[in-house]
């Protein structure tokens, strides 16, 4: 499948998407931080190497870049710590390390920054195949666990929902965030730099093209 058609074609389905000034100063901070040097603000250094390689199994190079070309783990990473509510963030935390204690016992690996993009596909892969009923009753035990904890009581949740939990939170984040980037934003997507043409009627397919439009 062309990515780049995809990504001209899929409008923002997520429904946190929100171009608040808060999200476009994050990414504007992420163009300019070369990601060889980076260090995260939220995660642990070698949760944020982990992250990195999830990003780029989610969405590799092809005709486009990869998502860590474009700064994704850079801008969730920025996001989870600037937007996300406390418990947002501890819900992440402990979702990503159910994820990674996973890898660590598949691969026989004892440390997290040793796991390759070989020990984390598998695991991200399996996290995400389930049926839309199973995907409904594990966001029904989500969303007891997210209230329980919101309340103040004591809750579990079971590992594989929590992975569940993770990869697909994982998955619309860096679709997300590959979408806002510079790059895409311009060269994928429908860019008209402000202040641009006031056209009073017109379908999408006439002033597009039929991509979504870039933030």
């Amino acid at each position: 499948m062309d990515r780049r058609r995809v990504l001209k074609n899929m409008g923002m389905s997520l429904g946190y998407m929100v171009a608040t000034p808060t999200l476009l100063s994050i990414v504007q901070s992420c163009k300019s931080e070369p990601a060889i040097t980076w260090t995260p603000e939220f995660l642990a250094p070698n949760e944020g190497v982990v992250l990195s390689k999830l990003v780029d199994i989610i969405l590799p190079k092809t005709d486009t870049p990869s998502a860590s070309e474009v700064q994704v783990h850079v801008f969730i990473d920025k996001f989870s710590k600037d937007v996300m509510e406390k418990e947002q963030q501890d819900f992440l935390k402990m979702s990503m390390n159910k994820f990674t204690n996973k890898a660590l016992a598949d691969s026989g690996k004892e440390n997290v920054e040793d796991l390759t993009s070989e020990d984390l596909e598998p695991v991200l892969a399996s996290s995400l195949k389930y049926t839309k009923d199973q995907q409904t009753e594990m966001f029904e035990s989500i969303n007891s666990y997210t209230e329980a904890i919101a309340e103040g009581k004591t809750a579990e949740l079971d590992d594989e929902i929590t992975r569940f939990a993770f990869a697909n939170n994982l998955r619309g984040m860096t679709i997300w965030g590959y979408k806002a980037s510079e790059y895409v934003g311009e060269e994928v997507l429908a860019y008209l730099p402000v202040p641009g043409e006031y056209v009073p009627c017109g379908d999408a397919q006439e002033l597009t093209g039929g991509k979504a439009w870039s933030l």
